[in-house]
């Protein structure tokens, strides 16, 4: 995946062939901004552990005091944007700044990086990502994070009268707030919800639903063609609680999203629209309107073989196009479509998922952290965003962050249009983020859901069990969805 679950089979972007229009795109885009974010405190690491040999002279074009001719560190999670971006802005910063880098890119983020941490001995940055991320509240507990703050409140590369913090989307940063700071940078704009392909559709003369009665009707079809409905990464339950959390949010508006962010005790029992929610999925699952075998299938299986014209739906991130590039067909049409509506809904269909993913983080104990801030304060910028999405095809959290360019790609083009038609009807869940082990307590809960161990009641009794048990957590008071 290339956000925050799933791992890929390291595909990448297409190059320079495929830019990101952003003057059709970013400045579009409408999210919610949580309040608390606007007294983000400061703390964190400091640049105590940095080795002398890093320290440069501060300047107003060198806040940080990056040494030239210093090394840094960089990891990356090779998954659904690859790591040809990271190796650009390498190659840019070595040009530019004067530091060279050492460069590993892979999705065994956990195995790679988990001893280092422990012995004290992290990378300068790190894409934090993937199946095998380590946790970002898990790190944070254990001191393991800088405060993003001095990079947040620096000069923007491309505009110094401004601090960076003021050229990003609203929103964007919220979920990588620890405790009332910024310990990681969520550096693209993704977009959550259902695909199709736009060929298969006509082909078939189906029209993309907009309730929920629709959606089964277009599966029940598919199911009769002989082609499976909804397919879903099965061996990574996160993806199916997109649907689920989508459908929750939906039917019971931002209330619904932040009783669960908020560790309500009616969160899940007791809800209404967790309850329809969840049992909307069943019905899919009762029906027999899965792709056969999604259950036990990777990410990668099951995109691939909705590639293959083998289920009607998908549910994933707005990084599934880059994901497949190497097994889609060239005509296959890809297309995101929103959440359809449960009956009584209180967002509209066009209201959409859609936030930031892909965090990146700067250990405390970097050993060369005036070169990592100075890293960041360049991702931050149009130049390097427009490399991002030369190579990753896809936006950033900048605002206006792309040069104006060629075509974009059809399932990317499908995302900017969904987002112009949501305009400020975005929402995001800050639990994930916030709480890992809820956040797997309720995967776990769904993957059982869909193999038909559980029904509805239990998987609601379940997920109420994961919040009331986050909720004991005293350091939990501290994080809020307001």
């Amino acid at each position: 995946m290339g956000s925050t679950s799933a791992e890929n089979n390291g595909s990448n972007g297409v190059g320079r062939r495929d830019l990101i229009k952003r003057s059709a795109a970013l400045g579009l885009i409408a999210v919610p901004t949580m309040s608390f974010l606007s007294a983000c405190a400061s703390g964190g690491g400091d640049d105590s552990s940095s080795d002398d040999s890093t320290k440069g002279t501060t300047s107003k074009s060198n806040p940080f005091g990056v040494k030239k001719g210093s090394t840094l560190d960089v990891v990356v999670f090779k998954g659904g944007y690859g790591d040809d971006y990271a190796k650009a802005w390498e190659a840019n910063f070595k040009t530019k700044i004067g530091v060279s880098s050492t460069h590993t890119g892979t999705q065994e983020i956990t195995g790679k990086l988990q001893p280092r941490f422990n012995a004290g001995n992290p990378p300068d940055i790190v894409d934090d990502s993937g199946a095998q991320q380590i946790k970002i509240d898990v790190l944070y507990k254990n001191g393991q994070l800088l405060d993003l703050s001095p990079v947040l409140d620096a000069p923007a590369i491309d505009d110094p009268t401004k601090k960076v913090r003021d050229l990003l989307i609203p929103g964007t940063l919220d979920p990588g707030v620890q405790e009332g700071k910024v310990v990681a940078l969520n550096y693209i704009y993704t977009v959550w919800g259902l695909w199709y392909s736009g060929k298969l559709f006509k082909e078939k003369g189906w029209t993309p639903p907009k309730t929920w009665d629709e959606f089964i009707a277009v599966c029940q079809k598919a199911k009769a063609a002989g082609i499976g409905g909804l397919a879903h990464q099965g061996k990574y339950p996160y993806y199916i609680n997109v649907a689920i959390m989508d459908l929750i949010a939906k039917k019971g508006g931002i209330d619904a999203v932040k009783a669960i962010d908020n560790l309500d005790p009616k969160a899940f029992v007791g809800s209404a629209a967790a309850q329809a929610g969840v049992e909307a999925i069943y019905e899919v699952v009762e029906k027999g309107l899965l792709m056969p075998g999604t259950n036990g299938l990777t990410h990668t299986e099951s995109q691939t073989r909705w590639n293959q014209y083998k289920a009607a739906f998908i549910t994933c991130g707005s990084w599934l196009e880059n994901e497949q590039l190497k097994l889609t067909p060239t005509d296959f049409d890809m297309k995101f479509l929103p959440m359809p509506l449960l009956a009584d809904s209180k967002m509209p269909f066009e209201a959409i998922r859609a936030g930031s993913g892909e965090p990146f983080i700067i250990p405390a104990k970097a050993k060369n952290l005036p070169g990592a801030k100075e890293f960041m304060r360049h991702m931050l910028s149009k130049e390097w965003s427009t490399l991002f999405a030369k190579e990753a095809n896809s936006l950033t959290i900048l605002k206006d962050g792309v040069d104006s360019s060629v075509t974009l790609r059809p399932g990317t083009q499908s995302t900017v249009d969904a987002s112009k038609a949501a305009g400020a009807n975005t929402f995001r869940y800050l639990y994930p983020d916030w709480y890992s082990e809820m956040d797997t307590s309720i995967q776990n809960a769904s993957n059982e859901l869909m193999a038909k161990r559980i029904q509805p009641k239990e998987w609601l009794k379940r997920c109420q069990a994961a919040v009331d048990k986050q909720a004991k957590d005293p350091a939990s008071k501290k994080n809020v969805h307001s």
